[in-house]
């Protein structure tokens, strides 16, 4: 099977879990807490693939000037968009319970399934394009950078279907939307290996940075404080042990 069908289907992979997040959250009812701790593992797993899967590889291949440039960039335009994003109603899109200041955001953007899907694309197009990224060096997806990805994007989905549910909207227009956004991030998984297969290494190792940046600024600003508003003091702990997972994923695999 060609390189890039495989990024795409593994990108396809990572995505489908906001569709099956989607799904768990408009039919079943689960704690708050259970989501959130799912939302701090992933953190935890996500700092660790960032850290030895994109930041530690783009060193190895374009050194500091490519990686430093890189990672502030991304850190940048995912903040900028965000800040945009969260002032049209995605602001706790990756909450995992209906607390007030969801409740606050709904009453504020009745309408707001177009920002929280931007925002999902936001989330989540930079962890796709690492996923068909991490395909170039030897024809090997970065088992690790899949796994984060669907951890992350599970209670994403879980409390946004949640919450289009509250405000009246139909299932087929949540699972619709979800579906969609798993099809663009399998897209751009194979875009990402198709884009930057063969180029220059200097080139990749700064794609790599900016999605790092992107994401860890993504990690900071959505998941690390709804994991801490439903765990409280057992976030840190929680986050360790998925840290300490991937890390252990990406030293044996």
């Amino acid at each position: 099977m060609p390189l890039a069908i495989q990024a795409g289907l593994w990108g396809l992979l990572s995505g489908s879990a906001l569709l099956l997040g989607a799904l768990i959250g408009w039919f079943a009812h689960l704690p708050q807490r259970l989501i959130a701790a799912v939302m701090a593992f992933g953190a935890g797993v996500l700092i660790s693939a960032l850290s030895f899967e994109l930041m530690d590889e783009a060193w190895k291949q374009g050194g500091f000037g490519p990686v430093a440039g890189g990672f502030l960039t991304g850190a940048a335009i995912y903040t900028a968009a965000n800040w945009v994003l969260a002032h049209r109603g995605a602001r706790h899109r990756k909450r995992s319970g209906a607390t007030g200041k969801r409740d606050a955001q709904v009453a504020a953007h009745p309408d707001n399934g177009l920002a929280l899907a931007l925002g999902a694309l936001l989330d989540g197009i930079p962890e796709s394009i690492v996923i068909g990224v991490s395909l170039i060096e030897g024809g090997a997806v970065g088992l690790v950078a899949v796994i984060a990805v669907f951890l992350s994007n599970l209670p994403e989905g879980l409390s946004s279907a949640a919450g289009l549910k509250k405000e009246g909207k139909s299932a087929a227009y949540t699972f619709g939307l979800w579906t969609g956004i798993a099809l663009t991030s399998g897209a751009a998984a194979s875009i990402g290996y198709v884009a930057f297969a063969g180029a220059d290494p200097g080139a990749v190792a700064f794609v790599q940075a900016i999605a790092a940046g992107a994401i860890l600024a993504m990690i900071v600003d959505t998941m690390v404080p709804e994991a801490f508003e439903g765990t409280h003091d057992f976030a840190g702990l929680i986050s360790v042990g998925g840290f300490l997972v991937a890390f252990g994923l990406s030293k044996l695999s």
